[in-house]
């Protein structure tokens, strides 16, 4: 058999939807039951049979308007997504081009992990793939092949199986999968060894774009590595650094999705600031801010939030969050909520008992003028590393002018005594991940469109040979999520309290 025999074979044997061009008339070797898409409220009664393994407009009208793939975001945006995908690897500088190349793109998805027999963690799906498809379901795979300025997306999902799915929910099956995701063609995941086997003996010029150093899917990587050996080893691109490129700049939907996420983790670390009281645990602390934030809205918290009452908020990733705090402590926490894939990270530093004590206040004072003046920089697009220069820059004038680092200290000696009392970066990026785009260096200019972090903090160990007895053991960190515009940033967490006054007032109110 010839090698176009053979993928024409395949496509044969599968018997499952084809999409020629994007929005066309789907086509069904042994079903024409979807014919409808089932973004639209129009098609639900024609689609009443027919599950989906995510929400959709018809079956979750409170979360998705007709025309979204998932919540806030249209089925158009993730086939330009694709489009721009595959214009970055085309142009990619490192790439020898020549009309014969054939690029293979495989992005798969998360698979479900387990914390013991038959009981899963809460699923969260890989943010590329989802970034690309939409398709919130585990054990997928989305494989993209480009020449020149044409490409064609397949999507392979799990088969349609009532056994399975009536434990864990339905699932929306290849037939359907294709026209829901506005792919050109979907395939159960188990045919997925045969495409992959026939394309690369079709063309053995083929490029594969695969990340291989950071395994996913350890099943799927394992077959991948299997059907690459056995045509010859290749070597795999990484297709990560050009995923997070296109990430870091956010669209106008990404935009409004980040909006809410911050204003429900703003709000919900408000309430949890005026539920406080002395003697309350960090552990019913984190129990507030994760209510309040799911009952407005969020799927769940963005990461283990950091609830370090007194001393403990020196420990940077303090997630034990099971002590008492006492009168005269001050609490820190940092947390933020993942709303419909998209996530908050917030910091803010209160007084148990409502009054800040003299030296908690000039620290205070300290942090939050320094993460002021770095706000306004933004207007300048400075790197990230730049804006850490500064604050250590900043910090490190601030603290001498109070006593923790002498004032004949050098400018390097000032730098270095700065960070021994905030030994972490200021900034990160932020989007569906909360350190987002983690391949994009911090050396980069902030451009429009970007959402970062700006995170000042002092944490006085008692081990810091420079810190006076009266400022041991405070630690405070002020954090907010910043969008960079042409002009002026936008604070988009500007609704969590942070001033002194508003502070105090806020953790005055269960005294």
């Amino acid at each position: 058999m010839n090698h176009g025999s053979k993928m024409f074979g395949f496509v044969k044997k599968c018997l499952i939807p084809r999409l020629e061009n994007i929005g066309a008339q789907i086509v069904m070797c042994h079903s024409t039951a979807a014919s409808q898409n089932p973004l639209s409220h129009k098609s639900y009664n024609k689609q009443a049979h027919i599950t989906y393994g995510q929400p959709t407009a018809t079956t979750h009208p409170h979360l998705l308007k007709p025309g979204e793939l998932v919540p806030g975001i249209k089925l158009d945006e993730f086939i330009f997504r694709r489009t721009k995908l595959v214009e970055h690897i085309l142009n990619d500088e490192y790439v020898g081009k020549t009309s014969e190349n054939q690029h293979i793109l495989i992005i798969p998805s998360s698979t479900k992990l387990y914390m013991s027999e038959k009981i899963p963690y809460v699923f969260r799906q890989n943010t590329d793939f989802l970034y690309f498809t939409g398709c919130q379901e585990p054990d997928s795979i989305l494989v993209i092949t480009a020449n020149n300025s044409r490409f064609e997306s397949t999507l392979f999902v799990q088969k349609k199986d009532p056994r399975s799915e009536l434990w864990d929910g339905p699932r929306t099956g290849a037939e359907v999968a294709a026209e829901m995701f506005g792919v050109d063609k979907s395939y159960p995941i188990t045919e997925f060894e045969l495409f992959l086997n026939s394309l690369l003996h079709e063309n053995r010029k083929n490029v594969i774009w695969y990340e291989s150093d950071d395994i996913i899917h350890p099943d799927i990587h394992k077959k991948i590595l299997q059907v690459v050996k056995s045509i010859g080893n290749r070597t795999f691109l990484s297709p990560k650094t050009i995923f997070h490129d296109i990430r870091l700049i956010k669209s106008e939907t990404e935009i409004e999705l980040m909006k809410k996420s911050c204003e429900i983790a703003s709000a919900a670390i408000a309430k949890t600031i005026q539920a406080s009281k002395c003697g309350i645990s960090e552990h019913e602390l984190f129990a507030t801010v994760d209510y309040q934030c799911r009952i407005n809205g969020a799927e769940f918290l963005a990461y283990p939030p950091v609830v370090a009452g007194g001393k403990n908020a020196n420990i940077i990733h303090y997630i034990t969050n099971n002590q008492i705090v006492h009168n005269g402590e001050m609490v820190l926490m940092d947390a933020g909520c993942e709303y419909h894939g998209y996530s908050s990270d917030i910091t803010r530093t209160w007084p148990i008992n409502g009054t800040f004590t003299p030296q908690q206040r000039i620290l205070y004072e300290v942090v939050l003028d320094v993460q002021k003046m770095l706000i306004q920089q933004l207007e300048k697009f400075p790197t990230l590393d730049q804006i850490f220069h500064e604050m250590c820059r900043l910090l490190g004038i601030r603290l001498q002018e109070i006593g923790l680092i002498p004032k004949n200290f050098s400018a390097d000696e000032l730098l270095k005594a700065a960070f021994s009392y905030c030994p972490h970066h200021v900034s990160h990026y932020l989007g569906m991940d909360v350190h987002d785009s983690g391949k994009i260096s911090r050396s980069i200019k902030t451009r429009p469109g970007m959402i970062i972090t700006i995170e000042p903090g002092i944490y006085v160990s008692p081990k810091n040979p420079l810190a006076p007895a009266e400022f041991h053991n405070l630690g405070i960190r002020i954090e907010d999520d910043i969008l960079i515009k042409e002009k002026t940033p936008v604070i988009l967490t500007k609704s969590c309290p942070k001033e002194i006054d508003d502070i105090e007032t806020l953790a005055k109110c269960n005294q």
